[in-house]
């Protein structure tokens, strides 16, 4: 956008200056300098852009210039009473500018200044006088234009909107596992590189949970596809209810689950996970009317035993088989709450 305001703002010194010239060379001294005296603000408000940087302040100064320089325009006339056609340029520049709402309420204005001058010749600063043939054709051509730009200007926005809509969307499915709804591997991979980051700079501890479902593969062959698909978008949305806003699930591959808990001790990341293995062990799972047996086995890290990402997923992995060599429905390292058959040697 700035450089097409400093592109604009050249062709304007560009054609002030020569038609200024133009003037000067036909006997019209005033009217070229005044024209050659528009350059100072519109070469102005550029090098007060350039040392600025607001954007805001280029628009609004380059609009009241080129306003009042058509004001000027209409009310002398220019050369030959063709001051006023020079206004034609402005509504697609308004719009543009603007917007749809805020140029239609500037042009409504400008409509009203402009039949001030034409009906009333004697104002003050009018010196131009324009026919009825004229005036009738101006204002019907004027107001065709800023239709035409009207229409084409929200063509524009709705075609930009439209866009940015399915760029959020494309972003949204690259960062999305379609069948739960939850992040999906390259989001998580992504989301712990940056919680690595933040802990190497400001000490900020996490923990993850590595989750896999229990004898998985058992509910694909017994009750089919489709239930063990619906087992995996009802353990999701009971994932989602049991872990904290601040907290990330994914899908991190098949039937197995990631957890990324930010400010999260390991004892902290253990109590959170062990609540989710009590909930999923006495949620009835259904498809079709027929129960699925359903139970979770988890691994549980945190960053402060680990030196990377890698290393990280490494020991969940380890901790995750652990809970499975152990007889599953279980968490490793063992939570002292949990009921248990043998205890598990690693600790915290």
């Amino acid at each position: 956008m700035s450089r097409l305001l400093s592109g604009l703002s050249a062709m304007a010194v560009l054609f002030l200056t020569g038609i200024g010239a133009k003037a000067w060379y036909a006997d019209h001294t005033f009217h070229a300098w005044v024209l050659w005296l528009f350059n100072i603000p519109v070469i102005a408000n550029v090098l007060w852009y350039t040392w600025s940087r607001n954007q805001q302040v280029l628009v609004r100064g380059l609009l009241i210039t080129v306003g009042v320089l058509f004001t000027y325009l209409i009310a002398s006339g220019g050369e030959g009473n063709t001051g006023p056609l020079w206004f034609y340029v402005f509504p697609p520049l308004l719009f543009f500018l603007t917007g749809l709402k805020a140029g239609t309420a500037i042009l409504l204005f400008c409509y009203l200044l402009a039949v001030l001058v034409f009906q009333f010749p004697d104002l003050p600063g009018v010196t131009a006088s324009y026919t009825a043939d004229f005036k009738i054709r101006f204002f019907a051509t004027l107001t065709f234009v800023s239709i035409f730009c009207f229409v084409l200007e929200a063509g524009r926005l709705h075609a930009r909107n439209r866009l940015v809509e399915l760029a959020q969307l494309h972003e949204q499915a690259a960062r999305t596992d379609d069948l739960t709804q939850l992040a999906n591997r390259r989001d998580m991979q992504a989301r712990l590189n940056k919680e690595l980051s933040r802990y190497q700079r400001s000490g900020h501890h996490f923990s993850i949970v590595l989750i896999d479902l229990d004898l998985f593969k058992r509910i694909n062959d017994d009750f089919g596809h489709d239930a063990g698909d619906e087992v995996l978008r009802q353990f999701s949305a009971l994932v989602q209810e049991v872990i904290r806003q601040s907290d990330v699930a994914a899908r991190w591959g098949g039937e197995e689950f990631l957890l990324l808990l930010p400010d999260t001790t390991l004892l902290q990341a253990l109590s959170l996970a062990e609540r989710l293995r009590s909930e999923v062990a006495v949620t009835e799972f259904y498809h079709q009317g027929r129960q699925l047996p359903v139970t979770i086995s988890a691994g549980v890290c945190s960053i402060s035993s680990a030196g990377s990402v890698n290393e990280l997923l490494k020991q969940a992995d380890i901790q995750l088989y652990n809970a499975k060599e152990q007889g599953r429905n279980r968490i490793a390292p063992r939570v002292r709450t949990q009921t248990a058959a043998t205890p598990n040697p690693s600790s915290a």
